[in-house]
């Protein structure tokens, strides 16, 4: 990509108007802009028949040096889809009620002035995205992106019965209770999985995930290994048995992931102890599941119907993001 000179250099913010304080933050754009010598900046508020796909597009066919994104996860999700691949630096302005790519990143979530700065500034870092494969139940097929993680089963169904006027009130907490409708009434369905070309699994599981990086709101670590930069997918497959099941799940991923494994000591016990068999890791670049009849898909937080198969798969550093000149890299 040709570098130009900042008097020559124009952003773009691409935005969910329902997520943000429209008229500060377009100010504050301009002005940081202006600061930075770069070109009066353009705006692409997204829309319902648009989640930011096509508002990418427009601002990438406007030959935009750099482009910020504000909303949730889904406007986050939509704008990655368009820019992968373009070599184009994305600046991710936290808005929504998960951040959850923000979060794995590290990045500020108050005040957007620095992740806004950091579109000016220069300092990038690839990382990794992944695109998933849906097959409906009719044969037909779509390829979507994701860049935090994509599921099937109990996941995307806690999704679905989250309540979008409580997620306003309370933010991520909303999950708990969409948690608890689910469970409620919670069943494994059979599925048979697959990772890269090795053999094939067939048994029943009550969510499988497929995670570019593994980092829940709250620092819960869902999948505690899971790198956003090492062109490797991370799979989770939850398949509790009964009560006792489900207390396994909640120990490995609360209580081993999030807390033992911070200490010196908790890792040594984590070392000691045998395999949990209500949680399973496995890994590597491309992953499959198929259900025996149609399951609830989410990707990145936002449900995606129903789906018989998904297919997922790691594109190594294919989002090119823009960050604040300190901001560490060597954890991602």
């Amino acid at each position: 990509m040709t570098t130009r000179a900042a008097s020559q250099r124009q952003a773009a913010l691409v935005y969910n108007p329902i997520k943000v304080d429209e008229t500060r933050l377009r100010a504050t754009v301009r002005d940081l802009s202006k600061m930075a010598g770069w070109v009066h900046p353009a705006f692409y508020p997204t829309t319902l028949e648009d989640a930011g796909q096509l508002a990418t597009a427009q601002a990438l066919s406007r030959g935009v040096d750099a482009v910020m994104v504000a909303g949730g996860d889904g406007t986050v999700r939509a704008v990655a889809e368009a820019m992968a691949g373009t070599g184009v630096p994305l600046a991710i302005l936290p808005s929504g009620t998960g951040n959850l790519l923000a979060r794995n990143l590290g990045l500020p979530l108050g005040d957007p002035s620095d992740m806004i700065s950091a579109a000016f500034g220069g300092f990038t870092h690839a990382i990794d995205i992944g695109w998933a494969t849906l097959t409906r139940a009719d044969g037909e097929a779509t390829e979507h992106a994701f860049v935090v993680l994509a599921g099937i089963g109990l996941d995307a169904d806690m999704i679905a019965n989250t309540r979008s006027d409580l997620k306003r009130s309370v933010g991520w907490i909303a999950y708990v209770d969409g948690a608890a409708r689910s469970l409620a009434g919670a069943k494994p369905f059979r599925s048979v999985y697959q990772i890269e070309d090795r053999r094939l699994h067939s048994t029943k599981v009550h969510s499988i995930l497929f995670a570019n990086c593994g980092t829940l709101p709250a620092g819960i670590a869902l999948i505690p290994d899971a790198s956003i930069a090492d062109g490797i997918m991370d799979v989770a497959v939850i398949q509790p048995t009964g009560l006792l099941g489900w207390l396994g799940v909640w120990r490995k991923i609360w209580w081993d992931n999030s807390v033992l494994r911070r200490f010196r000591a908790g890792r040594r016990v984590l070392e000691r102890r045998g395999r949990n068999a209500s949680v399973h890791y496995l890994r590597g670049t491309t992953a499959e599941a198929a259900a025996s009849s149609p399951t609830p898909i989410e990707l990145d937080g936002d449900e995606f119907g129903e789906a018989v198969r998904i297919r997922c798969r790691i594109d190594p550093g294919a989002l090119l993001l823009a960050l604040p000149t300190d901001h560490p890299v060597d954890a991602l």
